[in-house]
């Protein structure tokens, strides 16, 4: 994934994450209120088409969308970024910056430690 979402565009991936097929309208029902305009959601659409994380099929006169680029894709990518950018790569760092905001519990970091004894 070569371009990073805007805020924008990540609100209208998630909302075609969650339908999985939607035409304009069903995206805009889904947005969170307070709902943009339905020519904005249109050229975010687009935006999204044109960065390929969006593809469509078309059914008369309107076009039904659906994803290209999975949320499991695009969040893998987006935290990789994120740790690359922020902590030099190093997913530890992370941990370790969690750790001190006092974000991340002890149950969280035993847990996690299971997982990764569970993976080997």
């Amino acid at each position: 994934m070569s371009k990073p979402l805007t805020k924008a565009e990540e609100q209208v991936m998630q909302a075609v994450w969650k339908l999985e097929h939607a035409y304009l309208k069903d995206i805009l029902d889904a947005m969170p209120e307070p709902k943009p305009h339905s020519n904005t959601i249109a050229t975010i659409v687009k935006i999204l088409m044109d960065k390929g994380f969006i593809g469509h099929e078309v059914h008369g006169r309107v076009h039904c969308y659906h994803p290209l680029v999975s949320k499991e894709d695009y969040s893998n990518s987006s935290i990789k970024n994120l740790v690359d950018a922020y902590f030099e790569g190093s997913f530890a760092d992370v941990v370790s910056f969690m750790v001190k905001q006092k974000d991340l519990k002890v149950k969280d970091l035993e847990l996690l430690l299971q997982q990764i004894k569970n993976k080997k």
